[in-house]
């Protein structure tokens, strides 16, 4: 709060927080503004405080304010403002905690994009949740967002699938193949792709050289394998706005154009790089080479553009690509990539740096750990290169799209997830999905009971709620909004599962009072007042966990 005549104008206030004590004995709100805003203002941390404290206990809703330590201020709340609380959230509806804090900024996610090679592992699915997630968050934020998947269909694994296709052909139509060589994709699923240009060519492919027939197996294979990730994510419920192909860099001239802006701009050179750290490769080779200055940028060395033979680095598509996004006018570009690719984080804020300018195009990049599957107990081994690994279709038809998808978020980004199809079917208080989802259908059995009985009704009266795990749940609502900012700032969608299941154990354990004491059940008999009241009370709950799962995806089921 701005103390007029006191403090210097301009201040910086975006490290000042105002949420829950951990001590809830210390009151309903602790801020730490006193103690961030001292320095700059030249004021003594606790005598700001002091001040602080002074007009913040005049604000009609604060019971008191007292200095604590060095400088943190605590607030207590009057009894009168919690039941606004809850008139917000039944106000609100589906809309309770969203808001207008990413100020309708342009903001491209993109995830997934996986070469499309084959189906989609179960290794693509936690980035695939993750950024799907991260997305309707950031729309429930005030963002204008577009997810995004890109194509990697140009290059040698393009060709190489192509030629594994093509052996497909020859097996459909009927010619021995043997054992599938090493380097080519052995896996079942291309051969529906060769049974394909079997139907549409016949036998002529085999009749024609390579040169004919890799372009017609290339833009088959393609198109197949894109409509079966498409298929894949869809069963995960992922729609994608945009799928943009790195081909149309190469065929367009995006690539040569951004290659020679850049090289007008001052930002590319004839050079030679040092050896790789470590062993050195047996193909590496020193020569001079055309490279992108991205140390001037803050990358750790600068970046290839072109192979010895001419042709463009994969890192060359990645330069036109972001030059593209930023022509597509994204402020914010965010990139959700798998553990391994931790060195494209320098490298992509250089590359937007170098188009756009310094600080003119927020990148974010999140890398989604590693995850293990299990099955009672026992890993599951997967290997994509030997065609035996776990498809991510096979774990959704196991599971489920929803359980699937509140597991792979109920574990931060950055840390490994264990997933075991056992525990995440259970039902108990250990499988976090099944309890949360429990909550919302108990919620929903009692609302469809009410809605069955003849009976007068009145207008709630939210100050009756008074009973400890009552009050308690009022609190975990009016926490949702800010939680909701605080994920989205962090670009952490788990927040909201965890939130969730808070929410989820703090309902149950006021459901399993009202078992103990009748006086706390949601219908109360010859009490047409405190039941309406409850029953309200209930409507604002589930709104709040009905909103939570849909951000992250998950259907808010009605029954179990």
């Amino acid at each position: 709060m701005m103390l007029a005549g006191e403090l210097p104008a301009n201040l910086d206030f975006s490290r000042v927080t105002a949420e829950p004590p951990r001590d809830a004995t210390h009151g309903d709100v602790a801020t730490n503004a006193a103690m961030v805003v001292a320095k700059p203002a030249n004021m003594p941390p606790n005598v700001l405080a002091e001040n602080l404290a002074r007009r913040l206990a005049k604000q009609a809703d604060v019971a008191s304010a007292e200095v604590a330590g060095p400088g943190f201020i605590n607030l207590r709340l009057k009894e009168s403002f919690w039941p606004k609380i809850i008139e917000a959230t039944l106000a609100l509806g589906d809309a309770y905690g969203h808001s207008d804090l990413g100020k309708n900024k342009k903001t491209n996610v993109e995830y997934v994009s996986a070469n499309p090679t084959g189906p989609l592992h179960v290794g693509h699915c936690r980035g695939a949740v993750f950024g799907d997630a991260l997305a309707a968050l950031l729309e429930a934020t005030g963002h204008d967002v577009t997810r995004e998947y890109y194509i990697n269909d140009a290059g040698m694994q393009v060709d190489t699938i192509a030629r594994s296709a093509y052996l497909r052909y020859l097996e459909a139509l009927g010619r021995d193949i043997g054992e599938i060589p090493a380097g080519l994709y052995p896996g079942d699923y291309l051969k529906p792709v060769g049974q394909a240009l079997a139907d549409e060519h016949g036998d002529k492919l085999e009749k024609v050289s390579e040169e004919t027939w890799l372009p017609l197996a290339r833009t088959k294979v393609m198109a197949m394998m894109m409509e079966l990730i498409r298929n894949d994510l869809a069963s995960l419920k992922i729609h994608q706005e945009v799928f943009f192909s790195e081909k149309s860099l190469h065929d367009s001239g995006e690539v040569r154009d951004t290659v020679a802006d850049l090289r007008a701009a001052g930002h590319v050179y004839e050079g030679r790089l040092p050896p790789p750290k470590g062993e050195v490769p047996e193909d590496w080779e020193d020569r001079e080479q055309t490279l992108f200055r991205a140390t001037e940028f803050g990358d750790d060395m600068d970046r290839p553009l072109l192979k010895s033979d001419g042709s463009y680095t994969y890192f060359a598509s990645d330069v036109a690509y972001s030059r593209n996004k930023i022509k597509r006018g994204f402020k914010e570009l965010i990139y959700v990539l798998g553990a391994d690719h931790g060195g494209y984080v320098k490298r992509l804020e250089a590359l937007a740096a170098a188009i756009a300018g310094r600080g003119q195009i927020h990148v974010v990049v999140r890398l989604c750990q590693l995850v293990k599957l299990f099955r009672n107990g026992e890993p599951v081994r997967m290997s994509k290169r030997s065609g035996e690994f776990v498809t991510l279709r096979e774990v959704v038809d196991e599971v489920g799209p929803d359980v699937l998808r509140f597991m792979m978020l109920y574990r931060k980004n950055e840390a490994p997830l264990d997933f075991d199809f056992a525990k995440v079917t259970e039902h108990s208080k250990d499988n976090p999905v099944f309890y949360v989802q429990y909550a919302h259908a108990r919620v929903c059995s009692v609302l469809r009971n009410a809605a069955s009985q003849e009976r007068a009704s009145v207008t709630p009266d939210f100050s009756l709620l008074s009973d400890v795990a009552e009050r308690i749940l009022v609190r975990r609502i009016a926490g949702y909004p800010r939680m909701l900012e605080g994920a989205a700032l962090a670009h952490e969608p788990h927040r909201i599962s965890f939130y969730l299941y808070e929410l989820a154990s703090d309902f149950h354990s006021l459901w399993n009072k009202g078992k103990e004491s009748p006086q706390l059940r949601f219908i109360v008999d010859n009490d047409v007042l405190i039941t309406d009241t409850r029953l309200a009370f209930l409507k604002a709950i589930r709104y709040v966990l009905a909103n939570g799962l849909r951000i992250l995806g998950v259907t808010p089921v009605e029954e179990m």
